[in-house]
């Protein structure tokens, strides 16, 4: 068994190498738009890519856990609504017992397991690939300079942010503007859902 998971890991490394090698040698042509750019583009790109895989990766077994889960929820909280208090609060707690509390469990893990996938991995994966092919040292080579960009300060020297500080800053950005681009677009399809009612409304009055 470990001599399996042994030839498993080794697949695994010998995968991801090739994806960083590949990666490097397509972004070696945005280079020239500096440094800046380039990590900002992997934190937008990584952003892209979680959203991606929250879309279309989900497991049937996760949509089965989702139904049982939402199913007992209901009937929990059925039984909280009973006019008899002591008697809706045992039957809430037999349905705990029963069937509630591994639903949940059962439901959140696999979840957790989804989540890890669709997100996580992502972006670990571009932190490893900008920490080994973006480190101090190949940076210098690349661009002249150890680091991204370079922030005045009170002190003698400058505050100087890596690559990989610079690539969370990034991924934090893109998500903080993808949630208020959702937000905004939210809120505007809602109000021409509801000024297309009221117009409606004044037709049909």
């Amino acid at each position: 068994m470990d001599a399996v998971l042994d030839t498993i890991w080794e697949y695994l490394v010998i995968g991801f190498v090739l994806l960083g090698d590949t990666m490097f040698s397509i972004l070696q042509h945005l280079h020239s738009l500096g440094p800046v750019f380039l990590i900002s583009l992997l934190g937008l790109c990584t952003v892209g890519l979680t959203k991606l895989l929250n879309r279309f990766i989900i497991t049937k077994r996760y949509l089965e856990l989702e139904k049982t889960y939402t199913h007992w929820l209901k009937l929990r909280q059925e039984a909280m609504r009973c006019e008899d208090t002591e008697k809706g609060s045992r039957m809430a707690r037999n349905i705990d017992k029963a069937e509630l509390n591994k639903a949940y469990y059962d439901y959140f893990f696999e979840g957790l397991l989804l989540g890890i996938a669709r997100k996580v991995l992502p972006i670990f994966f571009i932190f490893a690939f900008i920490n080994e092919y973006y480190r101090p040292e190949k940076m210098l080579n690349l661009f002249g300079r150890e680091y991204v960009i370079q922030i005045s300060s009170t002190g003698s020297e400058p505050i100087l942010i890596g690559s990989v500080f610079w690539y969370f800053i990034s991924l934090l950005t893109c998500y903080l503007l993808w949630s208020l681009t959702a937000t905004l677009l939210k809120k505007y399809k809602n109000g021409k859902t509801t000024q297309m009612v009221g117009m409606i409304k004044e037709i049909n009055a």
